[in-house]
């Protein structure tokens, strides 16, 4: 059975390293022109996507690629002095198993594990997908395959050819996300820096793997910006518009937009989808159920739904849509769960008032003072909130589908 896969960030390694071991043939196309080692931002794996990465074997690389962000430290616009923040701490409340790592460093963990057993084609793009299974390329000649899987992000090409209208149904969550590559020497090692105050947010942090460092900027906006997605020119005329003046070391990461090599922007949207599949289509990660850019664990997501599709094609035998209808039933509790914490989080992150921002810091500052003990069994009381990501269940496929 052949199976493509468009897109090779997270989830599309994922899936094309347990199709394969499951004995699938199995081709990713990337429309870059090889795996992004430029840019991106710090993510977060929780104990699902720990053990699922430890069931490939790559775990022990992952964990030596971590960031090493120990410390917090919190400005809040107007205050005279910084909260600082034990980050382990808070990190150990919200999750038994975590790492956070580059997203970088963690797609080229998972292309390494089946890159062996998996044909990647580079500098390449799908431009149409029949009911059949005839797929015609940019480049390549086109093919015919059994099943197609859109991997390709939020701005998924899959998701526009194949879903008609409902490829753009989203919910807008009231904010956009920047991130740019500045000198290592603006940020210290093992602590991240953050400013805050009402509408906005602006941090800075290195990992130990970098040789740079990177500015991440959040702010709140009541209505969706005009600006095209590739426009990158326009992106940090807003970008500077909201940030400007909000404190003397922000703006000079604000002067680092003119020379970056690497610039990312983007508004905080969520995808609503009820359904991911269309005939012999379906999608996976970010191209189908992306809960929202740094306020849904869209990683863990990602990494989940890569297992449980794969898995469930196993099982079926190929019969993609009996495979298709059990990889949603099993996806559907863990997606509405993350998109409405993605929600609650949006308004969090990034405070709407002086009050939320000093909250923010506060509640931070009392994690680090209780016992982690203590802090760890409040949050174990509510698993729908803080621990949503460390409780979502899922089986082992590896027990009862050959290899």
């Amino acid at each position: 059975m052949r199976i493509l896969i468009s897109g090779a960030s997270i989830a599309g390694p994922v899936l094309a390293y347990w199709l394969s071991r499951y004995g699938f043939d199995v081709t990713v196309v990337e429309r870059a022109p090889a795996l992004r080692k430029t840019g991106g931002h710090s993510v977060d794996l929780f104990r699902p996507a720990m053990e699922i990465s430890e069931m490939m074997g790559v775990l022990p690389k992952i964990e030596t690629l971590v960031t090493g962000t120990d410390a917090l430290t919190i400005y809040r616009e107007g205050a005279r002095r910084p909260a600082h923040v034990d980050n382990t701490k808070v990190i150990g409340a919200v999750s038994d198993r975590h790492v956070e790592i580059m997203r970088d460093d963690l797609s080229e963990a998972y292309y390494d594990a089946g890159r062996d057993q998996v044909e990647y084609l580079f500098g390449d793009s799908i431009t149409a997908v029949s009911p059949d299974g005839e797929v015609t390329f940019e480049h390549a000649a086109p093919s015919r395959f059994d099943v197609v899987v859109g991997a390709d992000g939020l701005h998924s090409n899959v998701r526009h050819l194949v879903f008609g209208d409902d490829a753009g149904r989203t919910q807008f969550l009231g904010g956009y996300l920047a991130v740019q590559s500045v000198p290592k020497a603006l940020a210290r090692d093992q602590e991240m820096v953050v400013h805050v105050g009402a509408g906005r947010l602006a941090g800075i942090y290195t990992a130990l793997p970098l040789d740079d460092a990177r500015a991440l900027f959040m702010f709140r906006s009541k209505a969706e910006l005009q600006y095209h997605y590739r426009d990158v020119v326009r992106q940090k005329e807003l970008l500077r518009e909201a940030f400007t003046g909000m404190h003397a070391a922000v703006d000079g990461w604000l002067d680092e937009l003119d020379r970056t090599p690497t610039f990312y922007f983007d508004s905080i949207t969520q995808l609503q989808l009820d359904s991911w599949s269309r005939g012999r289509v379906t999608l996976v990660g970010d191209a189908g159920y992306c809960p929202g850019p740094a306020v849904g664990g869209s990683t863990s997501i990602a990494v989940l739904g890569a297992y449980i599709l794969a898995g469930e094609l196993a099982q079926a035998g190929g019969d993609y849509p009996r495979a298709f209808a059990a990889y949603e039933q099993q996806m559907a509790h863990p997606v509405r769960r993350s998109r409405a914490f993605a929600r609650t989080m949006a308004k969090i992150i990034v405070p709407g008032s002086a009050a939320g921002a000093c909250a923010i810091a506060r509640s931070a500052q009392l994690i680090t003072m209780l016992p982690s003990g203590l802090t760890r069994a409040l949050a174990k009381m509510n698993p729908r909130g803080a621990r949503l990501y460390d409780s979502m269940p899922y089986k082992e496929y590896s027990a009862t589908v050959p290899r």
